[in-house]
């Protein structure tokens, strides 16, 4: 099958084959072509376009006239006063007998475009056009924030992502925290300048979060500051030009607009599962080096190879870091809880009716009782949320017993995998052996273990003290420090043991390795070293004795 020929090579071979003298009607019938289209090859190499057929018309090309009438009216009356495309189609219906002509959708259409254009036409509103920018390296930069979801902990949630962008060479720098608040603000700033390893000389864009700025004076770009953020403008050396408010200001820092959308697309689809917020900046930071060897559009150099021309360029970073967390001091109320940001936060129970101090950071919080930390938290996501520590509440529990079944610091401990089965198991042990008060008062002191030993080895030790029905809390002390991960060999068999404990196995046979190992075992298994050290002399103790007999009692007969 031959392939069709374009009206162009037609034409070259009806001109060849006319050459060597072929008359029309041959040329017709060689072809297969009337006589207009012979003619035409020879006249002319190139085809001529052909006519476009007449516009139809439309059954509202009647009202465009009165419409448009209408739209530059509204050019002087009130904004809330002025004709929408519903109010224009009704209109047409009542006093130009439009019913059966023209559709809702047909005016609609035609007002969308019209209404823009006569604002044009009149000078209103300038021409949709944009200015191509020159960015020089080292200089400018933009910054904003978006928003991701992620599966925290099996919980979809939603974060905010910080993206910081060098205009130069698109190098963007990315953190992600539980909020867009000014502490993660101030933090996206400082990881971002740590990474570039300086801060641009020129201007930095941004737009008008309540993180940076307080009012808006008028229309023009003065902007009454937060005094926290001057604070880091000055330590940074920021020189900040804020955006327009509105859609029109988004134009005036495309650049990291369209940054956070490609990297919310290559990089959070489909929407990762983490267990914190540490674990997926960890993820964060490196894609965002490996995002040096990508191309930004038609650029015949790397991001990385651009930002290897920019980063000498860059302003040097003051010598003293910047604290960007926030200070607050909640007394502690009867729940041992403090209050930031309308949440609660749990705290040891002896600070019951004291005064803490709180630092709030853009994922975590810290507790201080004077300078000393004494409990640190995730971050909430939503306000009107608890988060309780069950060690907070420990001593408290000796007393009152009957309060741990159901305490929300307990189900918290459950959901967060720190109060395993094994647990519950030596729970429900314990307290049939010795009572529910007693029971729960030991199950409290093997929890007081885990102040001082790993977790893991405390819910082995209880594994190996429930299978031998040992349900005392000095028990279950001593079998979790003989738990050992031993350096040959040892650490694997000892954790796939551990694993089946946790899933609830039954009990291991004869020849199997124990999960808990005895100390004299560790020893006589221990290579110790050959002692090379001489043997001690004894000769000064000898010259003692020699004095001693040289000498005469003072007692003795002459």
């Amino acid at each position: 099958m031959t392939q069709p020929r374009s009206r162009v090579d037609l034409y070259a071979a009806i001109r060849r084959d006319a050459r060597p003298g072929m008359s029309n009607r041959a040329l017709q019938r060689k072809h297969g072509v009337g006589f207009r289209t012979v003619t035409a090859a020879l006249e002319s190499a190139w085809p001529k376009e052909r006519k476009q057929p007449p516009k139809r018309g439309s059954r509202l090309d009647a009202y465009r006239v009165v419409i448009d009438d209408w739209l530059r009216s509204d050019l002087d009356a009130p904004r809330k006063q002025r004709h929408t495309a519903k109010r224009i189609f009704d209109r047409l219906l009542d006093e130009h007998d439009g019913a059966g002509v023209v559709s809702y959708w047909m005016v609609r259409e035609y007002v969308a475009t019209r209404r823009r254009e006569i604002r044009v036409e009149v000078g209103r509103e300038p021409a949709n056009a944009f200015i191509p920018q020159e960015h020089l390296p080292g200089r400018e930069a933009e910054v904003d924030f978006g928003d991701v979801a992620i599966h925290l902990r099996g919980e979809l949630v939603t974060c905010a992502l910080f993206s910081l962008r060098l205009s130069y060479s698109g190098k963007a720098v990315h953190r992600v925290s539980a909020s867009a608040g000014q502490e993660a603000f101030f933090e996206g700033h400082v990881h971002a300048f740590n990474v570039l390893g300086g801060v641009p000389t020129g201007k930095i864009r941004y737009d008008n979060l309540k993180a940076a700025v307080a009012s808006v004076i008028g229309f023009s770009r003065q902007r009454v500051e937060a005094d926290r953020w001057t604070a880091v403008r000055s330590h940074y050396g920021i020189e900040a030009f804020y955006c327009q408010p509105g859609i029109q200001g988004a134009h005036e820092k495309g650049g990291v607009e369209g940054q956070i959308g490609w990297f919310r697309r290559n990089h959070l689809v489909p929407i990762p599962e983490v267990d914190s917020l540490a674990e997926l900046n960890a993820m964060v930071d490196a894609w965002d080096e490996a995002d040096d060897a990508r191309r930004i559009g038609s650029r015949a150099r790397t991001v990385g190879e651009h930002f290897a021309t920019e980063q000498p360029l860059l302003a040097p970073l003051p010598t003293e870091p910047f604290a960007t967390g926030r200070w607050f001091t909640p007394r502690v109320d009867r729940y041992a809880q403090v209050t930031v940001r309308m949440n609660k936060y749990s705290v040891p129970a002896r600070m019951v009716g004291r005064q803490a101090r709180v630092l709030l950071n853009a994922s975590d919080l810290v507790v201080f009782d004077g300078r000393t930390e004494i409990a640190r938290h995730e971050r909430l996501m939503t306000k009107g949320s608890t988060r309780v520590d069950l060690d907070h509440y420990l001593e408290v529990l000796l007393r009152k017993p009957g309060a741990l079944p159901g305490a929300k610091a307990l189900e918290q401990a459950r959901a967060s995998g720190r109060f395993t089965p094994v647990h519950d198991a030596w729970w429900a042990a314990a307290c049939k052996a010795h009572g529910d008060a007693d029971g729960t008062r030991a199950l409290i002191e093997v929890l007081m273990l885990h102040r001082h030993l790993p977790h893991d080895h405390v819910v082995a030790g209880l594994a190996t003290a429930l299978r031998a029905g040992a349900l005392t809390a000095d028990a279950v002390a001593l079998e979790a420090r003989k738990y050992n991960d031993t350096a040959d060999g040892g650490a694997d068999d000892t954790t796939a043991d551990h694993q089946s404990l946790m899933s609830g196995d039954r009990a291991r046979g004869e020849g199997e390795i124990p999960a808990v190992r005895s100390l004299t075992e560790r020893r006589l298994r221990a290579h110790i070293p050959a002692d090379t050290r001489p043997l001690p002399s004894v000769e000064k103790y000898d010259q003692l004795l020699a004095s001693r007999r040289d000498t005469p009692n003072e007692g003795a007969a002459p």
